[in-house]
């Protein structure tokens, strides 16, 4: 969890989108330098994937965060830009363990009232940089 004075933030830790962006940037590479064609495309589109990942994850940092003393304190950023929303309008928010690879991974579930329409959203350990148990408690702590 970063913190700043009045401001609460989680998103994907920048060593791991730095980490994404360079095997992209060295995939790239080897698929400039490779002389089989199957291998020059799927070589690429695995450098494609992992930049577009990296690049998806800094334009949507913070992921999520809480800006406390405003009247729309849950900020959730996006593609887009920032959405921001009134702990009013937080229908509902739990932790869900999903069965992944053998394994229950735990993710944090948001039921908004996103202008008259439920919009759910799911955030991973990778999403948010901590335990998504420990943001959830967090968040009922300064949203009520």
């Amino acid at each position: 969890m970063t913190s700043t004075d009045s401001r609460l933030a989680w998103s994907t830790p920048p060593a791991a989108l730095i980490a994404c962006a360079v095997g992209g940037v060295i995939l790239a590479g080897a698929a400039v330098i490779t002389d089989d064609g199957a291998g020059k495309v799927l070589i690429g589109l695995a450098a494609l994937g992992l930049l577009v990942s990296a690049g998806m994850g800094f334009r949507q940092r913070p992921r999520l965060s809480i800006e406390p003393g405003t009247p729309q304190p849950l900020v959730i950023g996006g593609v887009s830009g920032p959405q921001r929303y009134s702990a009013q309008q937080v229908l509902r928010a739990r932790v869900v363990y999903y069965r992944r690879l053998g394994r229950k991974t735990p993710m944090l579930e948001l039921d908004l009232n996103h202008d008259g329409d439920e919009k759910l959203i799911v955030f991973g350990r990778w999403d948010l940089g901590e335990r998504p148990e420990e943001v959830l408690d967090t968040l009922r702590a300064h949203l009520g």
